[in-house]
């Protein structure tokens, strides 16, 4: 009997867990470079309170839900229960273990441990030392998954790197085009394509072209056919030759230009020098580190996402294939990963792959 008890109470953990996963998720792309987070509170198999880390700089899921409660006397005798190890750090918010030591909360449930060196076991070891019951790694495993992003940027050092390009049938990303002003861009897929890419931008904290993208397609890199944060705009340009004229400058959200000279820079646009050798994929990334980017979706040119595919430093790649064929033209990348997913869009076919291999920190 008492194992059958200890089943069902296991699988009540892991009912309030997912619970916490769907609140965390509403946060989806405004908590960076904070993590995504839902916390739930529970008095005799009742939820009390509710509350998600809604925006970076803004209080977190442990502090939303406990002001959430009504009946604060059933603080004392109720369970706390966390996608994310409580942090134990003052930042931008007071530690979220010190509220919950201070409102009694006599036990705590944890999904996955915080990465990050200020925290690292440190919430749930202040958490123990107050007396407070703490149970950990309940779902860890689909925690962690949700925030793959915050995991690698303190793991990793560096931001969480997706690739994602649209490649025709036969294998070309692009058609030969020489005159920059006249030859317009081909799309590859549909409507449909374009509005999930735009979805995707929104979850994003940077998103990555090249030069030539950058002056071939006059790309805006904002959100049109989706609403939410707009990312960090960033283009290479190492000898400085896009014009003020582009999309990318046009100061309606803000830009970083990766060059390797410095110069008087635009209103608006943010510069960073660094060394266009055999290691600029590296440099990129520690210097998008240094800001904070939790993330950066790279969307082309061919040997920009070549350039970080030879690297190692990818993550996901998101791939669409379409039924069209251009006989001719500009190679897709070449990516070898672990297959993960296909899904059947409209006009297209979307494969999704993972990097195989784990690489050390890039700021060595």
């Amino acid at each position: 009997m008492r194992i059958f008890a200890a089943h069902f109470e296991r699988m009540d953990y892991e009912a309030y867990m997912h619970r916490c996963l769907e609140l965390a998720r509403l946060g989806t792309g405004y908590t960076a470079p904070n993590p995504m987070v839902g916390c739930v509170i529970v008095h005799e198999g009742r939820i009390i309170g509710e509350g998600w880390h809604r925006q970076y700089g803004e209080p977190h899921a442990e502090m939303n839900a406990i002001r959430s409660v009504q009946q604060k006397h059933l603080l004392p005798s109720s369970t706390l229960f966390v996608n994310l190890e409580p942090c134990a750090h003052v930042g931008k918010t007071p530690p979220c273990a010190d509220k919950i030591i201070a409102e009694r909360i006599p036990q705590v449930v944890t999904g996955s441990v915080d990465p990050n060196p200020l925290v690292a076991g440190k919430g749930v070891e202040r958490l123990r030392n107050a007396g407070c019951h703490v149970t950990t790694g309940v779902l860890e495993e689909e925690c962690s998954r949700l925030n793959v992003r915050f995991m690698t940027f303190h793991k990793q050092r560096r931001p969480y790197v997706l690739l994602k390009w649209a490649q025709t049938a036969d294998g070309f990303i692009d058609v030969i085009r020489s005159n920059t002003f006249s030859a317009r861009p081909t799309w590859i897929t549909g409507e449909y394509e374009r509005t999930l890419v735009h979805k995707w931008r929104s979850e994003e904290s940077a998103i990555l072209v090249g030069t030539n993208t950058a002056l071939m397609d006059n790309p805006m890199l904002n959100l049109r056919q989706w609403t939410g944060k707009q990312p960090l705009r960033i283009v290479i340009d190492r000898t400085q030759r896009l014009p003020a004229s582009l999309h990318l400058f046009d100061g309606s959200q803000s830009t970083l230009v990766f060059t390797e000279k410095s110069v008087n820079p635009l209103s608006d646009v943010d510069y960073a020098v660094v060394p266009f050798d055999n290691r600029l994929p590296f440099h990129i990334l520690d210097e998008l580190y240094s800001r904070n980017i939790a993330s950066v979706l790279i969307e082309g040119g061919a040997q920009l996402l070549q350039t970080f595919i030879h690297a190692g430093l990818w993550d996901e790649a998101r791939i669409f294939t379409s039924k069209m064929c251009f006989g001719n033209g500009i190679p897709a990348p070449e990516i070898n990963g672990k297959f993960c997913d296909e899904y059947k869009m409209h006009d297209s076919e979307l494969r999704i792959f993972e990097n195989k291999i784990t690489f050390a920190p890039t700021n060595k």
